[in-house]
């Protein structure tokens, strides 16, 4: 059963429409949600979030619809956008000391746990991060308050190689720590690597939702990489 149930969301803008948009998410599993810039990523992510209203459709978390429960149900969910919003010149340290009080589930134990494990130090401010540690302290923030779901939209987009690779070896370490991630890329080796489903997003409209393996053998060609089927499937050959 799936911990996030998203359910026909339409969202219209003059130039674009989310269509429909529907797909779950399941705890202890890495979803990757893929598509081309401007396929509709952030407006479902936003709307999953109620972040921007849409116009028909609903969000359905931990078996509750997400409005009416929105408070609730946000304490138990960490979101990011890959890049830090926060006071750029305030210490880490004294951040964190106000976001704490938001929630009612804070860990210490927690916070100094990423903390060592991300190598931050909260004496910095996050104007003298790098982009990699940004990311990681948007997580370190929503790992500190339990969180059970991870949403995070286009997180290793700008980062290097090495510091790619680091965040998927943490996202599958909370994979098997029983969390559920869901991350948005148009990076489709990221997905290739760790991602367990596959959602796939196209001019506004979900392509596929299932399982990486089954995604491969219906749509790929054989001895075709995953990007090689999604850059096919974007030129509108469906055919394996």
């Amino acid at each position: 059963m799936s911990i996030v149930e998203v359910k026909r969301l339409v969202k219209r803008y003059p130039s674009f429409e989310l269509k429909e948009v529907s797909f779950g998410i399941e705890a202890g599993r890495i979803t990757g949600f893929v598509g081309r810039n401007g396929a509709g990523k952030t407006t479902t992510i936003k709307s999953m979030f109620n972040l921007i209203h849409p116009d028909s459709g609903e969000v359905d978390c931990f078996g509750r619809p997400l409005i009416g429960n929105e408070k609730e149900i946000k304490k138990r969910i960490g979101y990011s956008t890959g890049t830090v919003n926060w006071y750029p010149r305030k210490k880490i340290v004294d951040i964190v000391r106000v976001v704490s009080r938001f929630y009612d589930t804070w860990d210490d134990g927690a916070y100094k746990k990423y903390l060592e494990l991300f190598e931050l130090d909260e004496r910095k401010a996050p104007v003298e991060l790098s982009e990699g540690m940004k990311v990681k302290f948007n997580l370190l923030l929503a790992l500190s308050h339990k969180a059970e779901v991870l949403i995070l939209d286009e997180p290793t987009s700008g980062l290097d190689p090495f510091s790619r690779n680091e965040l998927l070896d943490i996202f599958t370490g909370l994979k098997n720590e029983g969390a559920a991630v869901f991350f948005s890329t148009h990076i489709i080796s990221d997905i290739e690597k760790c991602a367990d489903d596959i959602v796939y997003i196209s001019k506004g409209k979900i392509v596929a939702a299932m399982p990486r393996e089954e995604f491969a053998g219906r749509y790929s060609k054989e001895k075709e990489s995953l990007e090689e089927t999604m850059l096919r499937m974007e030129r509108g050959d469906f055919d394996a």
